[in-house]
């Protein structure tokens, strides 16, 4: 270990929270390693920028982030006099501080374009085994916690939850890149309010008003910030970029790439090669953003008049126009948009795909199926918030809103 004295302390300048110190070895080399250092080079919010510039921060920001309110959590569920042990505090924080490390180019939004059918949250485990290899065992604990196989459970709970860090860093950081008010939570004092009992997280009864605002939050900035219907358009554009060029590819048309982005064109990668070919690992580890908009720009001169066309609107962000419904588009509609593109722009009806897009997004502020925000009264009695407030419908709490979205070239837009 190269840190041997670690008595300077290493401390990051955050915007959001001021200054975070690194207070163990360990974090600081795994926030040094190579695969850890890629997260500067993969955006948070994937495409949100095209709505609100400033929305260009990364997954390694939030991680340090979330790595922070960890350690305030840690903090204050020991003053409260939970027993917690300095190998636990580092265990979760590390757990905490890798939950993301699986992220590929633009997050959320290329999740299953460029690996088949794995999500981000597997390829981080599948990460954090390979890096607990490099570093001889030392995150066997923390690996227990993001899988959720400690028996403290609610170590995960603080990882992994519908009160967890990393959604009370998200919110509070994207509402501040996004400069969406709605979106801002009180963290700090949430944290504050955080209580164990019987080894699960629990928030006191005086911070009910702060959970109710938070859920709140979540779900005004689903609507205007994650599921906005110009961010919907651009990563849809962006998904249709990719999904040509590995058509292209795969029919030996030679595309510019990088090679690490050139490995996954020319490859159908899901997740048994994910998870068994240490080549398909290796490569992964090397893509971001960069390789992405790189391989765009290029593109947008390229002789596949699809390819080319797609790259020059996102790239002059000529996006596609976005209409959101509750029901499904009627197909006559469809068959109108077809049948326009297809003359206008000389395409197949199988081409059309790429030029439009139809789909559904779901938006539910809690989920008390998948698990529970337990209120925790001074009686002892321990009570669900969905049943604890008083000021939240619990059918709104409760309910999946779902909305069917088109998206499509504006020119086309007058045929729905």
């Amino acid at each position: 270990m190269r840190h041997s004295s670690f008595n300077r302390r290493k401390i990051f300048n955050d915007p959001v929270y001021g200054f975070i110190t690194i207070g163990h070895p360990l974090l600081f080399d795994l926030i040094e390693h190579p695969w850890f250092q890629r997260l500067r080079r993969i955006r948070q919010l994937g495409m949100t920028d095209m709505v609100y510039p400033g929305a260009l921060h990364t997954r390694f920001q939030h991680s340090i982030g979330a790595m922070h309110l960890m350690n305030q959590a840690i903090s204050a569920l020991r003053l409260k006099g939970t027993s917690i042990s300095d190998q636990e505090a580092l265990n979760t924080a590390i757990a905490i501080l890798l939950h993301d490390i699986g992220h590929g180019p633009f997050s959320h939004a290329l999740e299953n374009s460029i690996i088949e059918n794995i999500d981000h949250e597997m390829l981080s485990g599948l990460y954090m085994e390979k890096l607990n290899e490099s570093f001889g065992g030392q995150l066997e604990g923390a690996i227990s916690i993001f899988n959720n196989s400690c028996s403290r459970k609610f170590f995960h709970q603080l990882v992994s939850s519908q009160l967890d860090m990393d959604r009370l860093d998200y919110l509070k950081r994207d509402s501040f890149y996004t400069g969406v008010s709605e979106g801002v939570v009180n963290a700090e004092r949430i944290i504050k309010m955080l209580h164990v009992v019987d080894d699960l997280m629990v928030v006191e009864e005086k911070g009910i008003y702060s959970i109710e605002k938070f859920i709140i939050a979540r779900r005004l900035m689903y609507w205007q910030v994650y599921l906005h219907k110009t961010v919907l358009a651009a990563e849809n554009m962006l998904i249709s970029i990719l999904r040509r060029a590995k058509e292209l590819s795969r029919n030996g048309k030679k595309l510019f790439a990088t090679p690490v982005l050139g490995y996954f064109l020319n490859k159908h990668i899901g997740e048994n090669e994910m998870m068994h070919d240490p080549e398909v690992i290796r490569q992964f580890s090397l893509l971001d953003d960069f390789d992405i908009y790189t391989a765009v720009k290029s593109w947008s001169m390229d002789s596949d008049p699809i390819l080319s066309r797609l790259c020059r609107m996102l790239i002059e962000r000529q996006l596609f126009g976005t209409e959101l419904q509750i029901e499904a588009f009627h197909e006559d509609s469809l068959n109108r948009i077809k049948e326009k593109i297809c003359k206008n722009y000389g395409i197949t009806r199988e081409e059309v795909s790429y030029f439009l897009i139809t789909d559904s997004t779901e938006n539910h502020a809690y989920h008390p199926q998948s698990d529970k925000i337990n209120i925790h009264y001074k009686s002892g009695e321990v009570l669900d918030i969905a049943s604890a407030s008083d000021q939240l419908n619990i059918t709104v709490l409760h309910k999946t809103h779902t909305k069917h979205f088109l998206c499509c070239p504006k020119e086309f837009m007058d045929c729905l």
